[in-house]
Order: C-alpha cells, then structure tokens, then sequence
C-alpha cells in the first residue's frame, strides 16, 4: 500500500465526537517520546502531519487522519510518564481506554515500543489489559536504526522471552525506523491486509 493522501480530520478528547465509525481506524500508542509521531509522519510521506516534540506528553488529544479516503489512522496520547499533574494525566488515560474499549471499528491498536530499552512493566503490564480486554493489537519495535543488527536481535530475543512469560503466543509485531523508513512497507501491507478481511 501507498499512501497518496493523508488529512486531518478532528482532535477531541469525547469519543462520542469521532468520526462517524463507517471505515476501518488503525490506533497508534506508545509511551511517551516513544517516536509515534515520527513514525505517523514517515508513513504518510508528510512531515508535519503528526506534532513531534521532544518534550513528553505533547499529544494530548484523540488525532484522527483520512487516509486515502478509505480508513482512518488514529494518534492517542502517550501513556506512561509526562510532565502534567497526575490528575491530568488520569484524565488522558480514562480518555484512552474509552476509546479503546468503546470505538467499534478499531481494527487494530498498534503499541509502539523503543527497541532500544528492555522491556518496561508499564508496556507489558498495558498489553496484558488489552489481552484481558479482548482488544486486537500489534507492536511496534521504533528507533532501530539506533541499534546494530546483532544489539537489535538481542533486544527482540529478550523481549519474546519477557512476553512468553505471559503468552502462549506471541501479537503480530514489527520492527521500524522512522529514520531510514525500514519497516514501514510491511506495516502498511499489514493494515492493507486487514482492510482486504474486512471487505
């Protein structure tokens, strides 16, 4: 799949606000400074489609893009740590899981993880409530163009193992760079795959 045309639709905070739900809708989240947004503007060929920020916490509403005019592609706020009081921040996740648990043409949450870090609780413990949810999800491994082939497949063995624990089998996953774009054509062959199911 190409991208040809990527808009923005809406931000809101309100599910009840989304689009109407007549087209499939990809979700990306991540922790915070997870490269989601670099990742966004890499697979629409669009710089500025999605606001990167160095600093933590910057996307703070539920992002909604047009992709060519067949299916959304969704940004949610990060999770984990941000600069925003904890009231603030337990608003943002009730937001979220509104969302996830209440959005009926969610095909697929894509959960973006660093690969450059271990595995962190907050990620698994988060993959563990959509399993629970019954909620269809991906990974994501980002920022692999930080890491050499032999660093990357280390981290990915350690990962798996850290999954297993947990799972008797392991969620679809990918391994991208929002740098190089690696990565990207398999994700997006993914998600062409998954709106050909749908039809």
């Amino acid at each position: 799949m190409e991208i040809k045309d990527a808009i923005f639709i809406t931000s809101n905070s309100d599910i009840k606000k989304c689009p109407p739900p007549n087209k499939p809708e990809y979700a990306f989240i991540g922790r915070s400074n997870v490269g989601k947004s670099s990742l966004i503007n890499r697979l629409t060929n669009k710089k500025a489609l999605a606001k990167i920020s160095g600093k933590p916490g910057k996307t703070r509403l539920i992002n909604h893009f047009l992709i060519n005019k067949e299916w959304y592609l969704v940004d949610l706020p990060g999770y984990g740590y941000a600069e925003v009081p904890k009231k603030e921040r337990l608003k943002w996740e009730q937001m979220i899981k509104r969302y996830i648990l209440q959005r009926e043409n969610l095909y697929c949450l894509f959960v973006l993880i660093d690969a450059r870090h271990e595995a962190q609780k907050v990620d698994l413990d988060f993959m563990e409530w959509l399993g629970i949810s019954q909620i269809p999800f991906s990974i994501i491994f980002t920022k692999i163009d930080k890491l050499n082939p032999a660093e990357l497949e280390t981290n990915l063995r350690n990962y798996e193992e850290k999954l297993f624990e947990t799972w008797e089998t392991l969620p679809v996953y990918f391994v991208t760079s929002a740098e190089t774009g690696e990565g990207s054509k398999e994700l997006l062959g993914y998600i062409e795959k998954l709106n050909t199911v749908s039809e």
